[in-house]
């Protein structure tokens, strides 16, 4: 089997292969070579120079029939315009001022939860960031009927995309088969209600969110104005995002503290302490060590974003291979952060080596779950604050196990996470009894 068909049909058992520590290792998707990059400095190298190593390859052109030219597949002359427009958003003081919305959302699904029930774990965390990223976007515009819509067409999307990133061929996506009917559906319906979402603003009074700052870039308030279709392809890019990657998290994070009982009662004696029975605030994060730990080392052991592409813009060098102008290069998150030289029995979930006064970060680059340099993710400290707030408000109140027998391994798609987890609620019968309730707005 080469190594592209075996990217395809095992793709962390293919990353599992590779050499740890090596520098470059060449394969072929399809038809054309590609170079995998295995080195954590290396890594860093290509990322931090984003002139010579540019958004590019079959991954992001697929993602760009989805998400358009935005701040995730847009080529870097145009990034830093972006970027500067929509920074602002993600300063610490706009993440802190949604930790209350965070915390309801995530108090909202705990209260309708019976103990004994069986929860998709999977569903609920993607119901809550979808609620939680389309406030930040859009505040009330959606109502819950279209919001849980917009939930099922970007499950579908997101199942779609990665045999359409690795697979180099558009023929096989064009037969009338009912994978790519449902695919082509949920596609054309995401735009559809994005861009209904949009008009209806347009119609009211100003709003201080994203699609506000989105809508007076338009006018031309503060510089050039941006087109409708940049409005559009900003929002799609964020809300899948925000949606998909921090759900996954979620799941990844409430499914490896079933199996590791010790880091699940550090984290449930931690939150009673720190909070005694209130909900979190920012303020709260700092305090919340076991907690942050164990949402880092979840995206340690299963990051979301596990294998990204690069393309070279002009022919260079790396590692002592020489790359053509063109070249496709992949690295893998999920390889880095499994490479025993940089973090010690990497397939342990072990929150503890993220305390005070650990080496546990590991060479430069050893660490990319939100990538590195100038395209790192520009909602990294949100999906951490939101990924904290809310396993500290659903461990302040409740337990998730597992269903009995074995746990099964995540599928990767386009991002790595599961996706049908089931787990069973049990309440925290040691928990305090004055909790206070915030209020969902």
């Amino acid at each position: 089997m080469s190594h592209g068909i075996a990217l395809f049909h095992r793709p962390l058992a293919f990353l599992n292969s590779l050499p740890r520590r090596g520098d470059m290792v060449r394969i072929r998707l399809g038809p054309l070579p590609a170079w995998v990059v295995c080195h954590p400095e290396l890594v860093h190298r290509m990322l931090v120079d984003t002139r010579t190593f540019d958004k590019g390859g079959p991954q992001y052109d697929r993602l760009r029939t989805l998400m358009g030219d935005g701040l995730v597949t847009s080529r870097q002359e145009t990034h830093r315009r972006q970027r500067r427009l929509l920074q602002p958003r993600f300063h610490a003081s706009h993440v802190a001022a949604y930790t209350e919305l965070m915390g309801a959302q995530a108090v909202a699904l705990c209260d309708s939860l019976r103990p004994g029930q069986r929860v998709d774990v999977s569903a609920a965390m993607t119901a809550l960031t979808t609620r939680v990223t389309s406030r930040m976007l859009l505040s009330d515009t959606l109502d819950e009927a279209t919001a849980a819509e917009l939930r099922r067409c970007l499950s579908t999307v997101v199942r779609g995309l990665f045999v359409r990133t690795v697979v180099p061929l558009d023929a096989p996506f064009r037969i009338p088969l009912p994978a790519n009917r449902r695919y082509r559906h949920a596609l054309a319906r995401l735009h559809g209600l994005i861009d209904a979402a949009v008009a209806r603003r347009r119609r009211q009074a100003p709003r201080d969110d994203l699609l506000g700052t989105l809508l007076a870039a338009e006018r031309g308030v503060e510089g050039p104005p941006i087109t409708g279709q940049e409005v559009h392809d900003h929002l799609i890019t964020l809300l899948l995002t925000g949606v998909e990657t921090t759900a996954l998290c979620l799941a990844s994070l409430f499914s490896l503290l079933g199996r590791h009982p010790q880091a699940e009662r550090r984290v449930h004696a931690e939150v009673d302490t720190v909070l005694g029975g209130r909900a979190p605030t920012a303020a709260d994060l700092p305090r919340l060590v076991h907690t942050g730990n164990a949402v880092t080392e979840t995206l340690r052991h299963s990051p979301p974003g596990w294998l990204f592409t690069r393309v070279t813009t002009e022919a260079t060098e790396l590692g002592g291979c020489r790359l053509p102008r063109g070249a496709t290069v992949l690295y893998s998150p999920y390889l880095l952060h499994h490479d025993p030289a940089s973090f010690p029995d990497p397939e342990r979930f072990w929150p503890d080596r993220w305390l005070p006064g650990t080496a546990a970060g590991g060479p430069q680059g050893a660490m990319l779950p939100f990538a590195a340099g100038n395209r790192k993710c520009i909602g990294d400290a949100f999906a951490v604050a939101e990924a904290t707030v809310v396993l500290a408000t659903v461990a302040g109140r409740l337990r998730l196990r597992h269903l009995p027998g074995p746990v099964a391994p995540p599928r990767p798609a386009v991002t790595l996470g599961p996706r049908s987890l089931v787990m069973t609620c049990e309440p925290r019968s040691d928990r305090p009894q004055d909790f206070i309730e915030p209020k969902v707005r």
